[in-house]
């Protein structure tokens, strides 16, 4: 195989020269570190790689073109620092980063440090706004690491449009809350149709709660989901049609 020069395509196409390897005493990795602790081989074949128009036709010419520039793309684009994706929504900046809630931040406290200066030292007032002060800092210090985004006002944004960065900020906290909530309801809901089946007088039951009964009902709603599927498939969490009153119209 001839020796000849080893270019480097760049991304307009040209063939730069990076080092000529014509000679066959040249050695390989003679100067990487890793020659400090192993023998030097000499190199028993070599390559050559040309983006000169006058080696190839143009069609293959214009292929290496756009073959290089997409690489140099992607060079760029790998070498570039990626930003966070919160740091891009509705022009928010994230909170830890935001003068404006740094600035609320020392607001507060200046406030309640004014506050504190009327107090001796040692006074309840003056450790209940110690207390306050340590909170502030604490709840402050809370939001900037959650990753929180802040707009002009200082103040934390909610995002909400489905990012699943963002997950943690509205969907987790709103799953929670309709689990609570319907553990609410199907409690009360069973204890309605417990005390309506059972006691002799349901509608003083309402008044005065059966505590046994609704503590039993309690832990056993913790199931809601569940049961409610249960009920769904046997008909029995909705009321036929025909059982519903309709005001005359």
């Amino acid at each position: 195989m001839a020796a000849s020069t080893l270019t480097f395509i760049t991304p307009s196409g040209l063939s730069t020269p990076l080092k000529d390897l014509s000679s066959t005493k040249s050695s390989c990795f003679a100067n990487s570190p890793a020659s400090r602790f192993a023998p030097v081989l000499p190199c028993k074949s070599r390559v050559s790689c040309s983006a000169n128009p006058n080696a190839v036709n143009p069609e293959q010419n214009d292929g290496a073109k756009k073959m290089a520039t997409a690489l140099a793309l992607a060079a760029v684009l790998a070498t570039s620092p990626i930003q966070e994706a919160m740091a891009d929504v509705a022009g928010l900046t994230p909170c830890k980063d935001s003068p404006a809630f740094a600035k609320r931040q020392g607001k507060a406290i200046k406030k309640l440090e004014k506050r504190l200066a009327k107090y001796a030292p040692d006074s309840a007032p003056a450790l209940a706004i110690n207390a306050t002060i340590e909170k502030t800092n604490k709840r402050f210090a809370f939001y900037g690491s959650q990753g929180l985004l802040c707009g002009n006002d200082g103040l934390p944004h909610l995002i909400v449009d489905g990012d699943q960065a963002h997950l943690k900020e509205f969907v987790y906290p709103g799953i929670l809350f309709l689990y609570i909530a319907g553990w609410i309801g199907w409690v009360g809901r069973s204890y309605l149709i417990e005390i309506k089946a059972t006691a002799k007088k349901p509608a003083e039951k309402e008044i005065i709660i059966d505590v046994p009964l609704a503590t039993r009902l309690s832990w056993r709603g913790f199931v809601w989901p569940l049961a409610a599927i249960s009920e769904f498939r046997n008909g029995k969490l909705i009321e036929d049609a025909s059982n519903i009153t309709v005001s005359p119209r």
